[in-house]
């Protein structure tokens, strides 16, 4: 058993709120600089100031995105680790207060009144048991252009992966430029209704250009992808080659009268940061 204070977990949150609202991830710039050699014209020269813009952002630190987003904070939580200090909720609450009061846009607000709760809280907060006496923390900071393009579809079974693919596809079709293009695109398949919404988002956290172990799913991103960049709405809706950086798709057991497919749309300026407590 090993004991872990709420104000560490607190503190995690702090840094990797900070971090993130300042620099893309590396596997997201990296693939933002394969687009930009693959382009020309007005495409080209939006992916080349996206990739600036990043370098200002870190020089400056300033927000690499005007939208800071929506905290999300997923934690994986050792079997073996007993909790001690402030309420979790209340201690992620913190973290992102901190981290938002600095210099962060602050977006959350109440639905109905759109009264904005000053601080950015509540975060949304999702937490696995897992095995282990490690606290895993990963902070996504989401914004709200691509977030509205998202969708979910409850498919029938007969519809089969023909049906998936064209699912992801659609959603991005649909969205046209609204989500800053090229796009990342986080896909649920299976499980329920809510589940596969969440495995979706799990999936924007993944690396871009990694594939899913298991070697149908992974066909399914592959080709996803290329029917996506066949679209040829490109980088800010310019046109172009590259639509999408990346399909990321997680996969869960589902009923036998289902197949729900989620789709949760990433703009290009993913920020995403990790850290084990």
């Amino acid at each position: 058993m090993r004991t872990v204070d709420t104000k560490q977990i607190e503190d995690c949150v702090y840094r990797l709120a900070t971090a993130a609202g300042t620099r893309l991830t590396g596997s997201c710039r990296a693939a933002l600089e394969r687009a930009a050699d693959a382009e020309y014209g007005a495409a080209k020269f939006a992916l080349c100031s996206v990739l600036e813009n990043e370098l200002v952002a870190q020089r400056e630190k300033m927000p690499v995105c005007q939208d800071t987003g929506y905290a999300v904070v997923l934690l994986e939580i050792g079997q073996d680790v007993f909790l001690t200090g402030a309420p979790l909720a209340e201690a992620v609450d913190e973290g992102v207060r901190r981290a938002y009061r600095e210099v962060f846009r602050k977006s959350v607000c109440d639905p109905l009144t759109r009264k904005n709760t000053g601080d950015n809280t509540p975060a949304h907060l999702h937490v696995d048991i897992v095995g282990g006496d490690a606290v895993s923390v990963t902070f996504l900071p989401k914004g709200f252009g691509s977030e509205n393009m998202s969708r979910l579809k409850m498919l029938t079974p007969a519809e089969g992966r023909d049906g998936i693919v064209e699912t992801i596809v659609e959603a991005v079709r649909l969205a046209g430029s609204r989500p800053c293009p090229p796009v990342v695109v986080g896909v649920g398949i299976g499980g329920t209704f809510d589940s596969c919404a969440l495995l979706a988002k799990k999936a924007l956290v993944r690396d871009l250009g990694s594939s899913h172990p298991r070697g149908d799913v992974a066909s399914i991103e592959r080709d996803a992808l290329e029917k996506i960049n066949a679209l040829g709405i490109g980088a800010q809706g310019f046109g172009g080659k590259v639509t999408a950086l990346a399909v990321l798709c997680e996969i869960a057991p589902t009923h036998i009268a289902g197949l729900p497919v989620a789709v949760n749309m990433q703009c290009h300026c993913v920020r995403c940061e990790k850290e084990v407590i």
